[in-house]
């Protein structure tokens, strides 16, 4: 997939094809009491197949037979160097940059299969765009979810429990991270169902707006 890199004055277009993408769950404070859970005593990570990945301005094809397919607006970290048991000192030195995902969750399966692979791994269910910003400070950032213009979710960076050095250390601990793997770092709370025909769009202050419409 090809996405526009901003990196202080310079701006490229690169191909992104990461061989995983790490998702973070329950990893806002707000939102792991919204979804009636305690806070994690460690990151609770899961994978999204690339084969998910769709660019800003794509559309999100709403699976048939589920009643809640949710957005879940996302601070999105593209890795720059391969790495393995990054210290926390070093953690930002191999991000590449900063962008935008939305983890769409057939919320149904979910619960009912007890683990997140099929529920989160659906084509076209990892918007990411419109850009990847590299240089941003990701400890206070303002991120956005809106559904047709209607604000959804509304949280800062801030809200992380696990922030994004502390999940460079935990994921890069059992696997390597290769350039272009991309850490998906959990949402604020206010997820909700996505229905055909929405606009749902995710911005994050220093990157910008990442737009997709549902279809069925």
């Amino acid at each position: 997939m090809r996405i526009p890199t901003v990196r202080g004055a310079e701006t490229d277009e690169i191909d992104l094809v990461p061989s995983k993408i790490i998702g973070i769950g329950q990893n806002y404070r707000a939102h792991a009491l919204e979804m009636g859970k305690g806070l994690p005593e460690e990151p609770l990570m899961f994978l999204k197949p690339r084969s998910a990945m769709v660019p800003d301005g794509a559309k999100i094809v709403r699976p048939a037979g589920y009643e809640r397919v949710d957005y879940e607006g996302e601070l999105g970290v593209v890795i720059g160097q391969r790495a393995r048991r990054v210290s926390r000192e070093r953690a930002l030195e191999v991000v590449l940059g900063f962008t935008c995902i939305n983890d769409v969750t057939v919320r149904d399966l979910q619960k009912k299969d007890g683990q997140w692979t099929r529920a989160k791994g659906f084509d076209t269910f990892c918007p990411i765009g419109p850009r990847i910003v590299g240089g941003l400070d990701p400890s206070n950032l303002k991120i956005e979810t809106r559904v047709n213009g209607a604000i959804k979710q509304s949280s800062s960076t801030s809200d992380l429990i696990f922030d994004v050095r502390t999940l460079i250390v935990f994921v890069s601990e059992p696997m390597t991270l290769e350039v272009g793997d991309v850490i998906s770092t959990g949402t604020p709370a206010g997820v909700g169902n996505l229905a055909v025909g929405d606009v749902v769009e995710v911005e994050i202050e220093g990157i910008g707006i990442l737009r997709n419409t549902v279809v069925g």
